[in-house]
């Protein structure tokens, strides 16, 4: 993530927000299953697989559903070419709508999973995705390293920063989603998949050297 321009710390830090507001509402629908984080639907499915077997299929349900995405959003990706990031987002826009408008039928949730999968692919850069904005691991792993680089001088003292501002980032919006999804329940899709678009248009290329010459 250092290697990116700063510009796209606030980015990726705003997709994680996304990322996380939509991740606590599935949470929250799905009954303690993830759509973002598929480290937990994993154990969740091994686990279900043996003790509760009816509730393994949502955990593979999701999975297979966030692979999808994360496969369709390479694909977009690499057709869009320069558009990549816009065409990204946009297509995360319309399958949270989607999820959205089909909110009271269970492939909802799956949708859900789909459109986090495809998001990853916003900073993808040669088939490797550079920054991930819908898991939260490697990020506090890179967290804790720079963190003791900067310590020991071996790195530039604020080398942690965007991470911590990654981070932050799923974090605030998690607390966002579930205290609105506590208030308007799965109509807050609406707003995320609103936000999405916003975010969409935000990236198209020229756009932000557009809005600092108005």
């Amino acid at each position: 993530m250092r290697r990116h321009p700063r510009a796209d710390w606030w980015l990726a830090a705003a997709l994680a927000m996304l990322a996380g507001c939509v991740d606590a509402i599935g949470f929250l629908r799905a009954g303690g299953m993830f759509v973002s984080f598929m480290s937990g639907n994993t154990t969740r499915l091994a686990v279900d697989a043996v003790a509760r077997q009816a509730a393994a299929f949502t955990a593979a349900g999701l999975i297979l559903g966030f692979l999808a995405g994360v496969v369709g959003g390479a694909v977009i990706a690499q057709a869009a070419g320069r558009w990549q990031r816009p065409a990204v987002i946009a297509a995360t826009a319309l399958l949270l709508a989607l999820a959205a408008a089909l909110s009271g039928w269970p492939l909802a949730v799956v949708l859900l999973a789909v459109a986090m999968g495809v998001l990853n692919a916003v900073f993808e850069r040669g088939g490797e995705v550079s920054i991930g904005v819908t898991y939260m691991t490697g990020t506090l792993v890179k967290l804790g390293q720079n963190l003791s680089a900067a310590l020991m001088g071996t790195a530039p003292r604020t080398a942690w920063v965007p991470y911590l501002l990654l981070w932050s980032g799923l974090a605030a919006g998690a607390v966002a989603g579930a205290a609105a999804y506590g208030r308007y329940g799965t109509a807050m899709l609406w707003v995320a998949a609103g936000a999405a678009a916003l975010l969409a248009l935000a990236t198209v290329p020229g756009a932000a050297a557009t809005a600092r010459d108005g």
